[in-house]
Protein backbone atom coordinates (compact mmCIF):
# COMPACT_ATOMS: atom_id res chain seq x y z
CA UNK A 1 0.00 0.00 0.00
CA UNK A 2 2.82 2.56 0.81
CA UNK A 3 4.72 1.48 -2.45
CA UNK A 4 1.31 2.46 -4.41
CA UNK A 5 0.96 5.79 -2.70
CA UNK A 6 4.53 6.42 -3.76
CA UNK A 7 3.76 5.74 -7.25
CA UNK A 8 1.21 8.36 -7.21
CA UNK A 9 3.87 10.93 -6.65
CA UNK A 10 1.92 13.45 -4.13
CA UNK A 11 2.88 16.48 -3.21
CA UNK A 12 3.02 15.47 0.68
CA UNK A 13 2.57 12.03 2.63
CA UNK A 14 0.93 11.68 5.92
CA UNK A 15 1.30 8.83 8.13
CA UNK A 16 -0.15 7.14 10.82
CA UNK A 17 1.42 5.22 13.81
CA UNK A 18 3.20 1.83 12.00
CA UNK A 19 1.99 2.98 8.90
CA UNK A 20 4.85 5.92 8.54
CA UNK A 21 7.19 3.39 9.18
CA UNK A 22 6.89 2.00 5.43
CA UNK A 23 6.37 5.15 3.64
CA UNK A 24 9.21 5.81 4.92
CA UNK A 25 10.96 2.98 3.52
CA UNK A 26 9.05 3.35 0.26
CA UNK A 27 10.24 6.49 0.00
CA UNK A 28 14.06 5.56 0.38
CA UNK A 29 14.94 6.02 -3.68
CA UNK A 30 11.90 8.74 -4.29
CA UNK A 31 11.97 11.14 -0.77
CA UNK A 32 8.69 12.87 -0.96
CA UNK A 33 7.97 14.88 2.06
CA UNK A 34 5.81 13.06 4.87
CA UNK A 35 4.32 14.05 7.98
CA UNK A 36 3.87 11.59 10.93
CA UNK A 37 1.48 11.48 13.60
CA UNK A 38 0.71 9.10 16.94
CA UNK A 39 4.40 8.06 16.64
CA UNK A 40 5.93 7.38 20.29
CA UNK A 41 9.46 6.57 19.27
CA UNK A 42 10.04 8.71 15.78
CA UNK A 43 14.20 8.41 16.38
CA UNK A 44 14.01 4.49 17.58
CA UNK A 45 11.45 3.97 14.72
CA UNK A 46 14.13 5.43 12.39
CA UNK A 47 11.80 8.09 11.38
CA UNK A 48 14.31 11.23 11.65
CA UNK A 49 17.62 11.88 13.19
CA UNK A 50 16.41 13.98 15.94
CA UNK A 51 13.38 15.59 17.22
CA UNK A 52 15.30 18.99 16.61
CA UNK A 53 16.40 18.43 13.24
CA UNK A 54 14.78 15.69 11.47
CA UNK A 55 17.38 15.46 9.11
CA UNK A 56 15.53 13.35 6.10
CA UNK A 57 12.53 13.98 3.98
CA UNK A 58 9.97 13.06 7.23
CA UNK A 59 8.56 15.09 10.09
CA UNK A 60 5.78 14.80 12.65
CA UNK A 61 3.86 15.01 15.70
CA UNK A 62 4.41 12.29 18.36
CA UNK A 63 1.84 11.55 20.98
CA UNK A 64 4.67 10.80 23.67
CA UNK A 65 5.84 12.77 26.66
CA UNK A 66 8.19 11.46 29.76
CA UNK A 67 5.49 12.63 32.64
CA UNK A 68 2.72 10.48 31.06
CA UNK A 69 3.68 6.82 32.88
CA UNK A 70 4.43 9.28 36.64
CA UNK A 71 0.98 11.05 35.95
CA UNK A 72 -0.95 7.92 35.35
CA UNK A 73 0.21 6.21 38.50
CA UNK A 74 -0.34 8.94 40.33
CA UNK A 75 -3.90 9.57 39.28
CA UNK A 76 -4.01 5.42 40.46
CA UNK A 77 -2.64 5.96 43.83
CA UNK A 78 -5.30 9.09 44.34
CA UNK A 79 -8.09 7.03 43.31
CA UNK A 80 -6.94 4.44 45.33
CA UNK A 81 -4.87 5.12 48.25
CA UNK A 82 -4.67 1.64 49.67
CA UNK A 83 -3.23 0.42 46.06
CA UNK A 84 0.72 -1.00 46.40
CA UNK A 85 1.03 -3.11 43.89
CA UNK A 86 0.07 -2.08 39.97
CA UNK A 87 0.17 -4.36 36.90
CA UNK A 88 1.79 -2.71 33.86
CA UNK A 89 0.67 -3.85 30.59
CA UNK A 90 2.88 -3.95 27.65
CA UNK A 91 3.46 -5.79 24.24
CA UNK A 92 6.90 -6.68 23.78
CA UNK A 93 7.10 -6.44 20.55
CA UNK A 94 6.72 -2.77 20.89
CA UNK A 95 10.16 -0.84 21.18
CA UNK A 96 8.71 1.92 23.30
CA UNK A 97 7.33 -0.58 25.64
CA UNK A 98 10.59 -1.03 27.59
CA UNK A 99 10.70 2.94 28.48
CA UNK A 100 7.31 2.82 29.83
CA UNK A 101 8.44 0.19 32.31
CA UNK A 102 11.85 2.26 33.43
CA UNK A 103 9.96 5.47 33.53
CA UNK A 104 7.17 3.43 35.67
CA UNK A 105 9.72 1.69 38.10
CA UNK A 106 11.28 4.95 38.66
CA UNK A 107 7.83 7.05 39.32
CA UNK A 108 6.65 4.31 41.70
CA UNK A 109 8.85 4.14 44.77
CA UNK A 110 8.06 7.99 45.26
CA UNK A 111 4.40 7.26 45.53
CA UNK A 112 4.88 3.81 47.56
CA UNK A 113 4.35 1.58 45.15
CA UNK A 114 5.73 -1.50 43.39
CA UNK A 115 5.23 -2.31 39.98
CA UNK A 116 5.32 -4.99 37.50
CA UNK A 117 5.03 -5.88 34.16
CA UNK A 118 3.12 -8.23 32.13
CA UNK A 119 3.45 -9.61 28.90
CA UNK A 120 1.04 -9.80 26.35
CA UNK A 121 2.04 -10.76 22.15
CA UNK A 122 -1.51 -11.15 21.20
CA UNK A 123 -5.68 -10.71 22.06
CA UNK A 124 -5.57 -14.04 22.94
CA UNK A 125 -3.26 -13.66 25.62
CA UNK A 126 -5.34 -11.31 27.93
CA UNK A 127 -7.12 -13.59 30.31
CA UNK A 128 -3.75 -15.19 31.19
CA UNK A 129 -2.67 -11.90 31.87
CA UNK A 130 -4.90 -10.72 34.17
CA UNK A 131 -5.31 -13.85 35.68
CA UNK A 132 -1.30 -13.35 36.73
CA UNK A 133 -1.76 -10.16 38.10
CA UNK A 134 -4.63 -11.54 40.23
CA UNK A 135 -1.75 -14.38 41.16
CA UNK A 136 0.49 -12.11 42.06
CA UNK A 137 -1.52 -9.86 44.35
CA UNK A 138 -1.53 -7.00 41.64
CA UNK A 139 -4.41 -3.67 42.82
CA UNK A 140 -3.99 -1.95 39.59
CA UNK A 141 -3.16 -2.18 35.95
CA UNK A 142 -1.34 0.15 33.61
CA UNK A 143 -2.28 -0.21 29.96
CA UNK A 144 0.75 1.28 27.95
CA UNK A 145 -0.23 2.90 24.56
CA UNK A 146 -0.23 -0.18 21.99
CA UNK A 147 -2.16 -0.50 18.86
CA UNK A 148 -2.97 -4.19 20.27
CA UNK A 149 -4.54 -2.43 23.53
CA UNK A 150 -6.68 -0.62 21.33
CA UNK A 151 -8.18 -3.44 19.44
CA UNK A 152 -8.70 -5.16 22.79
CA UNK A 153 -9.75 -2.25 24.94
CA UNK A 154 -14.03 -3.63 25.00
CA UNK A 155 -12.20 -6.44 26.36
CA UNK A 156 -9.96 -5.45 28.83
CA UNK A 157 -12.04 -3.19 30.20
CA UNK A 158 -14.25 -6.48 31.26
CA UNK A 159 -11.04 -8.60 32.41
CA UNK A 160 -10.45 -5.53 34.69
CA UNK A 161 -13.69 -4.97 36.02
CA UNK A 162 -14.33 -8.54 36.76
CA UNK A 163 -11.10 -9.06 38.66
CA UNK A 164 -12.10 -5.77 40.02
CA UNK A 165 -8.71 -4.24 39.04
CA UNK A 166 -8.78 -0.41 38.71
CA UNK A 167 -7.24 0.66 35.50
CA UNK A 168 -5.47 3.63 33.58
CA UNK A 169 -4.87 3.88 29.95
CA UNK A 170 -3.59 6.63 27.38
CA UNK A 171 -6.45 7.58 25.87
CA UNK A 172 -9.96 8.57 26.32
CA UNK A 173 -11.45 5.61 23.95
CA UNK A 174 -10.19 3.10 26.08
CA UNK A 175 -12.47 5.15 28.87
CA UNK A 176 -15.14 5.25 26.73
CA UNK A 177 -14.97 1.48 26.49
CA UNK A 178 -15.03 0.92 30.69
CA UNK A 179 -11.56 1.39 31.84
CA UNK A 180 -11.48 4.10 34.59
CA UNK A 181 -9.10 6.43 34.01
CA UNK A 182 -6.97 7.79 31.14
CA UNK A 183 -4.80 10.48 30.96
CA UNK A 184 -2.54 11.04 27.93
CA UNK A 185 -2.18 13.27 24.94
CA UNK A 186 -5.02 15.19 22.89
CA UNK A 187 -5.45 12.65 20.08
CA UNK A 188 -7.34 14.93 18.07
CA UNK A 189 -5.47 18.34 18.90
CA UNK A 190 -2.12 16.27 17.32
CA UNK A 191 -4.77 15.36 14.33
CA UNK A 192 -5.50 18.94 13.91
CA UNK A 193 -1.88 20.12 14.11
CA UNK A 194 -0.99 17.68 11.27
CA UNK A 195 -2.40 20.16 8.26
CA UNK A 196 -0.14 22.81 9.77
CA UNK A 197 2.57 20.77 9.17
CA UNK A 198 1.44 19.84 5.34
CA UNK A 199 0.65 23.60 4.74
CA UNK A 200 4.24 24.50 5.58
CA UNK A 201 5.52 21.94 3.22
CA UNK A 202 3.16 22.85 0.63
CA UNK A 203 4.34 26.06 1.26
CA UNK A 204 8.44 25.19 0.44
CA UNK A 205 9.19 24.23 4.22
CA UNK A 206 11.65 21.61 4.08
CA UNK A 207 10.75 17.96 6.51
CA UNK A 208 14.59 18.16 7.73
CA UNK A 209 14.21 21.31 8.90
CA UNK A 210 10.80 21.06 10.98
CA UNK A 211 11.23 20.13 14.41
CA UNK A 212 9.02 17.21 15.66
CA UNK A 213 6.46 18.38 17.86
CA UNK A 214 5.88 16.98 21.36
CA UNK A 215 2.87 17.03 23.21
CA UNK A 216 1.81 20.04 25.09
CA UNK A 217 -2.04 19.26 26.08
CA UNK A 218 -2.77 16.01 28.02
CA UNK A 219 -6.39 15.00 29.02
CA UNK A 220 -7.86 13.20 32.08
CA UNK A 221 -11.05 11.19 31.43
CA UNK A 222 -13.24 9.65 34.35
CA UNK A 223 -15.23 7.04 34.32
CA UNK A 224 -17.56 7.19 36.69
CA UNK A 225 -20.08 3.81 35.93
CA UNK A 226 -16.64 1.87 36.00
CA UNK A 227 -15.52 3.66 39.66
CA UNK A 228 -18.87 2.23 40.67
CA UNK A 229 -18.52 -1.01 39.52
CA UNK A 230 -15.46 -1.32 41.19
CA UNK A 231 -16.96 0.65 44.23
CA UNK A 232 -14.85 4.15 44.15
CA UNK A 233 -15.71 6.88 44.76
CA UNK A 234 -13.55 9.51 42.83
CA UNK A 235 -11.95 12.31 44.68
CA UNK A 236 -13.94 15.62 44.04
CA UNK A 237 -10.78 17.80 43.45
CA UNK A 238 -9.76 15.05 40.38
CA UNK A 239 -13.08 15.31 39.09
CA UNK A 240 -12.83 18.73 39.14
CA UNK A 241 -9.92 18.32 37.04
CA UNK A 242 -11.14 16.15 34.64
CA UNK A 243 -11.37 17.00 31.25
CA UNK A 244 -14.17 14.57 30.45
CA UNK A 245 -16.53 12.79 33.02
CA UNK A 246 -18.33 9.32 31.54
CA UNK A 247 -21.51 9.13 33.77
Amino acid sequence: MAAELVSLKPDVLVGVRSAAVYLKRATSTSPIPMVFMYVPDPVGAGLVETVRRPGGNATGLTNFSVELSAKRLQYLKEIVPSVARVALLINPTANISGLYVRQSNEAAPTLGLATRAFEVRSLGQLDQAFDAMINTGMQAVIINAESLFYQGKDRIAKLAVARHLPTCVWVRELVEAGALVSYGVDQRAIARRVTVYVDKILKGATPADLPVEQPMKFDLVINLKTAEALGLTIPPMLLFQADAVIR
